[in-house]
């Protein structure tokens, strides 16, 4: 059990003490940590957390072990757990999930227990892969019926209908970042046969007026390019036994100049909604290659420079 915690030539045990700051010695079934009390308190309670984690029978890897530090080294969230091995888990078919954050705590909480949730943030912080992931496990659990998967088309606007293909092949490069996390979570032929048999559905936004969404999975992800017209008349598609997710990065809209983004307006009218659950990533919650959290950094510090205009861009 304790080579998989230690990882491959200690690695686990380097990425520790690099980001903790102690010293860790392995020895037969034990480890020796020296360092500050407080530095070597948090190792311990990471290593308790992977190892619990190895005992249920899931892999543990540098993302996981990165997952654990950060659990006990970010702020605490309100109702988030104070320790590593207070980390939500999820099961798909494919992998076991665990939040990297406290904001994905707190995330994926909302997606065990709410209806309507919307998460904003930048790319990397997994709001999307959660949310498609929560979406597998609850069609695999026979909680829903079918997941529907939804995205603007903004580049192709009007022209859609004149793109090459069936309304899949027109809208494919615009849904593929959900490909890719169904691929992730789900074995390749229940995705094939989920979208031959429209247990798994693309839907993109502008094709999805006048319809009623009942026990389904529903996302909206690059919510922020989406109107608030259309924000309205998608948020209001939401049938029985439906769950709903809006995903999206207000920073990062391809509206034409001065539009206003329906998913800034949705969250600034939603906000005191009984109902309505909103959670918002930052840099700091990034889980992909550490570089991507410094280039968020960089460019939201490029954005706070800019001089504000008086002009409301959405």
């Amino acid at each position: 059990m304790l080579p998989p915690l230690f990882g491959e030539h200690d690695q686990h045990l380097s990425i520790i003490e690099d980001r903790l700051d102690v010293e860790l010695t392995p020895r037969g079934n034990h480890v020796l940590l020296k360092g500050d009390e407080d530095a070597c308190r948090s190792a311990k309670q990471v290593l308790d957390a992977l190892y619990e984690r190895l005992t249920q029978g899931h892999d543990v890897g540098p993302g996981e072990v990165d997952g654990a530090i950060r659990m006990i080294t970010t702020p605490i969230e309100t109702g988030a757990p104070e320790t590593a091995n207070g980390q939500v888990h999820l099961k798909t078919p494919r992998r076991a999930i665990s939040a990297r954050s406290q904001v994905q705590n707190t995330y994926m909480k909302a997606l065990q227990d709410l209806d309507l949730i919307f998460a904003t943030g930048p790319a990397g912080t997994g709001k999307t892969y959660l949310a498609v992931a929560y979406a597998a496990a609850a069609l695999s659990a026979g909680k829903v019926e079918r997941i529907i998967l939804s995205r603007p088309a903004v580049e192709a606007g009007e022209r859609l209908g004149f793109l090459p293909g069936d309304m899949r092949d027109k809208v494919d490069p615009y849904l593929r970042p959900l490909y890719d996390a169904l691929y992730d979570v789900l074995p390749a032929n229940k995705v094939v046969r989920g979208l031959e048999d429209g247990t798994i559905e693309i839907a993109p936004l502008a094709f999805m007026r006048g319809r009623t969404l009942s026990h389904a999975f529903i996302i909206l992800d690059e919510a922020q390019n989406s109107t608030p017209m259309q924000m309205k008349m998608f948020l209001t598609r939401f049938g029985e036994g439906s769950q709903m997710v809006i995903t999206g990065d207000p920073s990062q809209v391809d509206l034409p100049h001065g539009a206003k983004s329906g998913l800034t307006d949705a969250v600034n009218l939603l906000r005191n909604v009984d109902g309505v659950f909103q959670v918002a990533f930052s840099h700091v919650d990034v889980v992909r290659h550490p570089l991507v959290a410094r280039i968020v950094r960089a460019y939201d510090g490029v954005e706070q420079d800019k001089p504000r205009s008086t002009k409301d861009n959405g």
